[in-house]
């Protein structure tokens, strides 16, 4: 099942390696989250909430989500899977602005698409951008019954904005990408 989708949709849904990072044109300098902050800052004020990221995951949910059922069919996660297969043949995905001369993984933190699981614990659920859908989705499966719902995607949110938000402010912005800082 092949699907044309938009890059946004695949690379905010699953969102799990590091943050693509976006040059300027008058700079040419690589600015850490910049692809991110255009995607996920629903009002376009320089932040992203929670609230924001709860709708921007329930919406990329229901773009996947091709028979409109509420959950994602095996044939939904392997159009996922085919959909980034070509984004990483059409040279787009996780690296496709990395700075000349970083070497793939560099900056990327633990767990974070560096073969130790989607949440830095290995769990055995693929590396980040490059596992399969279906691996990455098991983990919001809450009640274990082997689909994954929109609701149960969505609830899964907080978790994965906890990943990004790492100053501490409970908004995400583009302070929050690049190298670990000590605030």
């Amino acid at each position: 099942m092949t699907r044309v989708l938009p890059l946004t949709a695949t690379l905010a849904l699953l969102a799990t390696g590091p943050a693509f990072a976006q040059t300027t044109p008058d700079t040419a300098q690589v600015v850490p989250g910049q692809e991110f902050m255009l995607q996920w800052d629903l009002d376009s004020d320089g932040k992203v909430t929670l609230d924001e990221a709860r709708t921007h995951r329930a919406d990329l949910f229901a773009m996947f989500d091709s028979d409109g059922n509420g959950t994602f069919t095996a044939d939904e996660l392997k159009g996922i899977d085919e959909f980034k297969a070509a984004q990483l043949e059409a040279g787009m995905g996780p690296g496709h602005q990395r700075p000349e001369g970083m070497q793939p993984g560099g900056g990327a933190g633990r767990g974070m698409g560096q073969g130790r699981g989607m949440m830095g614990q290995g769990g055995g659920q693929g590396a980040g951008f490059f596992a399969s859908a279906e691996d990455q989705m098991r983990r919001f499966d809450s009640n274990g019954d082997g689909t994954i719902t929109q609701a149960e995607f969505v609830a899964g949110t907080d978790q994965w904005f906890a990943l990004r938000e790492r100053t501490g402010d409970g908004v995400v912005t583009t302070d929050d990408f690049g190298p670990r800082r000590k605030f």
